[in-house]
């Protein structure tokens, strides 16, 4: 049976070793605080997770152990994301022999495709699984715009059943849902909290890899509690981490505060640049602001 996809998923970082290696170890660990944390879901292979910084081998590794790690305890979306067709048929199919729970894929990010392109892409692709498709609007990183008409207009395939949606115009997410009449659930990406208003049933959160209890739990009061001043109170209070992770340091700044939290993830790979250690002042300042206790750790 297919599992419904709603709450907050985490786009996950990968775990570096201090050679730069892919650390498989840590990986695991860190899928496992996620879900003890309470996350509702977990992506991994995506921008934040450096995907195109990454080998074949590597990718099939992260997306095996994290798969493995979760054992069925939370839904796992693998970005399989690629700009030939073709590869992203094999990263999907390879995703979902292993046991993903669905696909994670933003558009090609250099042919700049037209509609009718993207609807052939999606059609091959979706048509090549037998689980579900979330499609990733992010036209700053994608070079394309998936409008709202575009995507009623992929919503028609079968296996193309949710959205990431990653501007910051909230609308859209009324208007997909308008247009799609029920065939497309809406998950948020850089305006989390608020695409829950517009009637997002999830969001794909960088933060998550800080703070998974804390962004999970902001959907749980909205969604499920019913609690919407505290809902709101809770992202108020975190907004700080969620600034921090939201522009070009998605990737350094994440990796840097969880090192100070004890989480040595390592740093981004080539030609992304650590974090400068001027600004991890900056980032602890986020953290302690947004209720992270980091009184045990050194800067």
């Amino acid at each position: 049976m297919t599992k419904r996809f709603r709450g907050t998923y985490t786009v996950m970082i990968t775990p570096f070793d201090a050679r730069g290696a892919v650390d498989l170890n840590a990986t695991a660990e860190f899928v496992d605080w996620q879900i003890r944390s309470g996350i509702h879901g977990l992506v991994p292979l995506g921008s934040t997770g450096e995907f195109l910084s990454l080998t074949d081998d590597e990718r099939a590794a992260v997306a095996e152990t994290v798969i493995r790690k979760a054992a069925g305890r939370v839904p796992v979306l693998v970005g399989t994301g690629a700009e030939s067709t073709d590869d992203v048929i094999r990263y999907s199919r390879q995703a979902e022999a292993m046991g993903a729970d669905g696909v994670m894929i933003i558009p090609p990010f250099y042919s700049t495709p037209t509609e009718d392109e993207l609807f052939e892409h999606f059609r091959r692709i979706g048509e090549a699984l037998s689980i579900p498709v979330m499609i990733y609007n992010n036209p700053a990183t994608a070079n394309v715009d998936l409008t709202p008409r575009i995507v009623e207009r992929l919503s028609r395939i079968d296996a193309v059943r949710y959205i990431k949606e990653s501007t910051m115009d909230v609308t859209r997410i009324r208007d997909i849902l308008e247009f799609c009449d029920g065939r497309m659930t809406v998950f948020g990406g850089i305006m989390g909290f608020e695409s829950f208003l517009a009637g997002a049933e999830g969001w794909v959160a960088v933060g998550s890899n800080v703070m998974p209890k804390e962004m999970a739990d902001i959907f749980t009061l909205w969604a499920d509690k019913r609690d919407y001043e505290a809902a709101r109170a809770l992202y108020m209070r975190v907004l700080p981490v969620i600034r921090l992770v939201g522009g070009h340091r998605y990737v350094s700044a994440s990796k840097a505060a969880l090192a100070l939290m004890g989480r040595d993830v390592g740093g981004p790979r080539p030609p992304r640049l650590p974090l400068p250690k001027a600004e991890w002042a900056m980032v602890r300042e986020a953290l302690e602001g947004s209720g992270v206790s980091l009184a045990d750790v050194a800067a």
